[in-house]
């Protein structure tokens, strides 16, 4: 420890506005203290003092991941760090928010925490009434600002899922509606053929017919619609040959349910000519009702699906901070989200299913995927192609979200991630996209987010730690 020297602090920037009884009481509350090359404190400790370059060259690095990620180099003497909101009391974590070490033998003027709260509450009062009001100002408005835009995503997700689910939803209520007038057809016709001239022998065959046909409306192949329009207008002129009208209302529903002419022949084979038509009806019912049944299964699962995607998009019902497949997330956001790609956005997934579950914050990362997924649509302006991309880099999880749209001018790459830069027009955004995600990623999660980007390929990249346990901040 050397002699603090008032003279000497008043050679730096930082102290050469005080009056010599000021210096004097720097120097006597606090002290010079010299330091190795090494470090001199860590992120996340104790924030117990404040100190000020005299003499040296300092490193300040903030942790990102497994990585420090170097902030600042500098040799300029005044260059302060450490507990600097000390002024600000126990209404802040009183803690280190960087690592700071010296490169070379370096000396600095090292003042208590607590003293320097005292020095600046005692000596400047107004501009210390201003800092509070600055720092809590920006606090409280980022905090406003960050429930807006959770609320205007929430917004856009629950319109977007209302749409989703009034179309099966309808469709359902559409197919129930016309069964219920078919099943009434069927009673009808089931009363013909009982007060009929069929001999037991035909309605045996009848009822193998039947179930024969219900069974190849669950096998039927998938047809392109040129084949579909030949196999309708070869159905519907064998239909018409036997005599029997309204064949082509009942073409549809044959082919939808995979039955052909070679199958109809062995049906005119199998029954007395006179039962023909009856059978065919009767076919038609079946597998008319068959198809409405699919159609509303198809309709009810969908709608399940995506009320089962809501809920793990969610993540109601369980723990903020779980054990997850990554691959789980990405799903259901991306269902979330499917609503607004348009017709132009072709999606690809290229995921690793061989990648170990992770420990993460998962309704968290949803909003992540969210907004990133969010912004890569809006880039591409409805046409291009969206990539959701899952792999391994060293020892952390990659999450890769790509777009083909315009990319990022390299002007203003460094700034996408501060909070309230924005390029959308006013109203279209709020500038906190990014700085969530990249809270929630890096200091959240210890993870990185990066950007790399071209005229045609942009590609946000998440890196999540395998091992590293989350927590609290």
């Amino acid at each position: 420890m050397s002699v603090c020297d008032p003279e000497e602090l008043k050679t730096l920037f930082l102290f050469e506005k005080l009056d010599d009884a000021q210096l004097a009481s720097l120097c006597e509350q606090g002290r010079m203290e010299e330091f190795a090359p090494g470090p001199v404190y860590t992120e996340g400790a104790p924030a117990t003092c404040f100190y000020v370059l005299v003499q040296g060259t300092v490193v300040l690095t903030r942790r990102s991941g497994e990585e420090d990620v170097e902030v600042e180099r500098t040799s300029q003497p005044g260059v302060y760090a450490g507990a600097w909101h000390a002024y600000l009391g126990d209404r802040v974590p009183q803690t280190y928010n960087n690592s700071m070490r010296v490169t070379a033998p370096s000396r600095f003027y090292v003042l208590d925490g607590e003293k320097l709260s005292v020095l600046m509450r005692d000596w400047f009062p107004m501009a210390l009434h201003l800092l509070e009001g600055l720092f809590f100002g920006i606090q409280n408005t980022q905090q406003a600002v960050s429930q807006r835009e959770r609320l205007l995503a929430l917004g856009s997700l629950s319109a977007g899922l209302t749409h989703e689910l009034n179309n099966p939803a309808a469709a359902a209520v559409r197919a129930t509606s016309t069964l219920r007038e078919r099943v009434a057809g069927m009673r009808h016709k089931l009363g013909m053929i009982a007060a009929g001239p069929f001999e037991r022998v035909d309605l045996e065959t009848l009822v193998k017919l039947q179930e024969d046909a219900a069974d190849r409306v669950g096998k039927a192949p998938e047809l392109g619609p040129l084949e579909t329009g030949d196999a309708e207008d070869e159905i519907g002129e064998w239909i018409s040959d036997q005599g029997i009208e309204g064949g082509w209302d009942i073409a549809p529903n044959f082919v939808a349910a995979g039955i052909d002419v070679e199958w109809l022949t062995q049906v005119k084979a199998s029954v007395p000519p006179d039962v023909l038509e009856g059978a065919v009806r009767w076919l038609n019912y079946t597998v008319e009702t068959e198809l409405l049944m699919n159609e509303i299964a198809d309709s009810t699962t969908r709608v399940s699906t995506l009320v089962g995607a809501a809920k793990q998009y969610s993540q109601m019902d369980r723990a903020p901070y779980q054990t997850v497949d990554i691959h789980e997330l990405l799903k259901s956001t991306i269902i979330m989200l499917h609503g607004k790609f348009g017709d132009g956005v072709t999606l690809v997934k290229d995921f690793d299913r061989t990648l170990p579950k992770v420990a993460v914050y998962a309704a968290e990362l949803n909003q992540v995927w969210t907004n990133l997924i969010d912004n890569a649509v809006q880039a591409m302006a409805g046409h291009g192609t969206l990539t959701v991309r899952t792999g391994r880099e060293g020892d952390r999880l990659l999450v890769e979200i790509g777009d083909t749209g315009p990319g990022i001018p390299e002007e203003i790459r460094s700034r996408i991630f501060e909070p309230f830069f924005t390029t959308k027009a006013v109203g279209e955004g709020t500038g906190l996209g990014l700085d969530i995600s990249w809270r929630i990623v890096v200091n959240r999660h210890h993870g990185d987010l990066r950007v790399l980007s071209e005229p045609g390929n942009t590609r946000f990249q998440v890196l999540l730690p395998f091992d590293a346990l989350a927590e609290e901040s």
